[in-house]
């Protein structure tokens, strides 16, 4: 028997899941082709994660991934390194994982 309540969508699981996977291996790679790809891949991905919370009515989720997709821009990069950097792709990476879990809209 099969339940006829709509299910919730999990819209930001995957690019959550694939920005975390990226900002995790991030500290392997601090200079060069793979740094500036890693940039671009958080930096669009964020204005996904970002997009999917504003339309499920999450707009806090919007604030913090637009700041992400800001700090980790590759077009204008802040040039960040060292520790505080290494600990903010930490914290940016346990953000998109608490965002693929916790944004949920209503199926249309």
């Amino acid at each position: 028997m099969t339940s006829s309540a709509p299910q919730m969508q999990r819209n930001a699981l995957a690019p959550g899941l694939l920005a975390a996977i990226a900002l995790f291996l991030s500290p392997l790679f601090t200079q060069g082709l793979v740094a500036t790809i890693i940039l671009y891949v958080v930096a669009i991905l964020a204005v996904i994660v970002a997009w999917f919370a504003w339309q499920a009515g999450q707009w806090w989720w919007t604030i913090v991934f637009v700041a992400v997709a800001v700090i980790w821009n590759p077009v204008f990069p802040f040039g960040f390194s060292g520790v505080v950097w290494t600990v903010a792709q930490f914290v940016a990476a346990v953000a998109f994982l608490a965002a693929a879990a916790l944004i949920k809209n209503d199926p249309r």
